[in-house]
């Protein structure tokens, strides 16, 4: 006959229970963990991926011109974005293929803003649209009337 002392006796039954319960831990921390990567698209933590010197020496003719093509390469990406999230998975892809991107360029985007008003640019209004040589002017009186 064995001798068994209740002290010595192993239960196995508690560690499957407390091993599931560690890795459902670790599990919804890293869950956490990287939904936290989801948030930083347009928070300042974003301007981490920018140079902040980029438009240091930038005037303000030079810095027109980058944030037209900000402005439109950011319209781009939010088009492809979108029809990219119509396809089946397409949230997804457009999260995997664009949202660095987009997050990148939204940051560049801000700095470029902000150099702007550091500057203290102003737009220049459109250069005025010249009327076709053969149109006349209604505004000008030089009319000549037929007299009756």
């Amino acid at each position: 006959m064995l001798n068994q002392r209740p002290s010595l006796m192993i239960d196995r039954r508690g560690r499957p229970f407390r091993i599931r319960l560690a890795v459902s831990a670790v599990l919804m921390a890293g869950g956490a963990g990287l939904s936290g990567c989801a948030v930083i698209g347009d928070s300042a933590i974003s301007q981490a991926f920018v140079d902040p010197a980029k438009y240091e020496l930038f005037n303000c003719p030079q810095l027109a011109v980058e944030r037209k093509g900000l402005d439109a390469r950011l319209a781009e990406l939010n088009g492809l974005m979108r029809k990219a999230e119509t396809g089946v998975a397409g949230s997804a892809v457009s999260e995997i293929a664009y949202r660095n991107d987009y997050i990148n360029l939204k940051a560049q985007s801000r700095l470029a803003e902000q150099t702007w008003r550091d500057n203290k640019c102003v737009e220049e209004p459109p250069a005025p649209v010249a009327a076709p040589s053969g149109a006349r002017d209604p505004a000008r009186s030089d009319r000549v009337t037929s007299k009756r």
